[in-house]
């Protein structure tokens, strides 16, 4: 693992509405570090599924198909992209079907080693150092990560982030989607949704995204002062 000052790669997981994504892009073009967006695969994994008839509900399916789909993800934090086989799949992948079926896709044994190989090695060419965010980064993905933060908040709180993003959308009902979706990520057993036993928690509850990044600014800084 990469100790130098300019170098340094950065873990922040926790569940969805924490503020993991906007957080973490903003960390890395603040620190010149290039961003990574796992649960985007996720999603880009799932979408590919949908689109070539993949029964998503039945596990053996979804393993014998893992393997076809070509995903490439950009690590630019001002411009992420993530492409399906050639194919733009940043719209596609926030549709509600794919929300809906994206835990079930990642639960499979197989499509979390293909997505976690695949993360590892492009984690691993971030010479300048990477922010990579997701459920089980620091965990199972890059357990000797130089830092690991662990977001949190209240599901109210999350709930009203996230139907913000999502317009128009029922905010009792997306709480009740973030409880589900947790408790799926949550009781996996392959690299379930866990805080790393070594990571710094922050609750963003309370926070603005302002106070969030530079929250995690401090983290970094400090980190790498370290060496």
């Amino acid at each position: 693992m990469r100790n130098t000052v300019q170098s340094v790669i950065v873990a922040i997981d926790g569940p969805s509405g924490t503020g993991k994504s906007s957080t973490s892009k903003a960390v890395a073009a603040k620190l010149g570090l290039r961003y990574l967006d796992t649960g985007a695969q996720y999603r880009a994994i799932t979408w590919w599924m949908l689109s070539h008839g993949v029964d998503t509900d039945d596990p053996a399916a979804v393993a014998s198909a893992a393997g076809k789909p070509v995903i490439v993800s950009g690590t630019d934090p001002d411009h992420p992209t993530i492409t399906v086989d050639g194919l733009d799949a940043a719209g596609p992948i926030r549709t509600q079907e794919v929300t809906a079926k994206v835990s079930a896709v990642s639960a499979v044994p197989e499509v979390r080693t293909l997505i976690t190989d695949l993360q590892r090695s492009i984690a691993a060419a971030a010479a300048d150092g990477i922010v990579v965010e997701g459920r089980d980064i620091g965990t199972t993905v890059l357990p000797d990560a130089d830092l690991k933060v662990f977001l949190t908040a209240s599901p109210e709180a999350r709930a009203a982030r996230r139907s913000g993003e999502l317009k128009g959308s029922d905010v009792t009902a997306t709480r009740e989607a973030l409880i589900r979706r947790d408790a799926a990520d949550s009781s996996r057993k392959t690299s379930p949704l866990a805080k790393a036993g070594d990571a710094v928690e922050v609750d963003t509850t309370e926070l603005s995204l302002s106070q969030v990044i530079e929250c995690v600014v401090t983290l970094v800084e400090e980190k790498r002062a370290a060496g």
